[in-house]
């Protein structure tokens, strides 16, 4: 069953259309990656889902809910965690999550979330005295502390460093485990490959490929061999990496040599990336 549906989603402002035509759908206990450059459409797609903005064309479900005219349970069942938050700077962090617990039926434990965001030893501590890091935790909590059933995270992890972003990603991790769904904006791509069950590229307001990182990565883009002979290196592009590889060992093989330094690489998902967003779509 799709958590969310949307088709034909168009959004526009002034002369400028930000979302034209948008289709796609996310199943229940998903990681979904919304991937592209800034302008793209992602943060107007995703604000227009958590209800936040109103559409010019289109269908869309949230849950169930058309989310400009959601039912009384439907915040009850999201959480978001939106680019830029600003919460009240001196109260501490454990009463910040107290308080938005208490605007949910079924929270969860306060206690519980401040420990999976990694917060537990600041949970006294006030929020202005809070690095960058440390509150997008505690953005990433107040829209875990309802035990939504979707979640939004529009950048989550936009200043963490890296053993904070480790942490956040097992975080995510276990909200899949656990079967919430999650619609996930990042620039980052290794983020998205990690995380997300499958990803949707957006350009100039229009999704140009979704499928799983390993469908993207084993898309048209070709492998790239290299070896090096004589002390010189040796780059071949291909799309038949299995044949040009037996062509080459079988002849190596043949004259009784090693192919010095041989290397085969796949593309990545920041290159089927930069190759969707740079070229013109098909």
């Amino acid at each position: 069953m799709s958590a969310i549906s949307v088709h034909g989603l168009r959004k526009r402002y002034g002369q400028l259309e930000a979302v034209r035509g948008v289709d796609f759908e996310i199943a229940e206990g998903e990681v979904f990656g919304l991937l592209g450059p800034n302008g793209a459409g992602k943060t107007t797609t995703v604000e227009i889902l958590e209800g936040y903005r109103r559409r010019d064309a289109g269908e869309v479900s949230v849950l169930g809910h058309d989310p400009e005219r959601p039912g009384a349970e439907f915040r009850q069942r999201i959480g978001v965690v939106l680019q830029q938050s600003q919460l009240w700077p001196n109260i501490t962090v454990r009463e910040t999550h107290a308080m938005f617990a208490g605007y949910y039926e079924h929270p969860r434990d306060v206690s519980e979330v401040i420990e999976l965001v990694g917060l537990a030893e600041k949970r006294d501590a006030r929020v202005k005295t809070l690095s960058g890091g440390q509150k997008r935790r505690l953005d990433l909590g107040v829209a875990l502390v309802g035990d939504p059933d979707l979640v939004f995270l529009d950048e989550p992890t936009t200043g963490f460093d890296p053993a904070a972003r480790r942490a956040a990603w097992d975080m995510i991790r276990s909200l899949r485990s656990l079967g919430k769904t999650v619609l996930l904006t990042t620039h980052y791509l290794d983020e998205a490959e990690q995380l997300a069950d499958r990803v949707a590229v957006l350009r100039e307001g229009q999704i140009v490929r979704v499928g799983t990182p390993r469908e993207l990565t084993t898309s048209e883009l070709e492998v790239e061999i290299r070896y090096h002979r004589n002390g010189e290196e040796v780059l071949l592009r291909t799309s038949e990496p299995t044949r040009v590889l037996h062509e080459l060992t079988a002849d190596a093989l043949a004259r009784s040599e090693e192919l010095d330094r041989l290397e085969v690489r796949r593309p990545t998902l920041e290159d089927v990336y930069l190759a969707l967003t740079e070229e013109d779509p098909e």
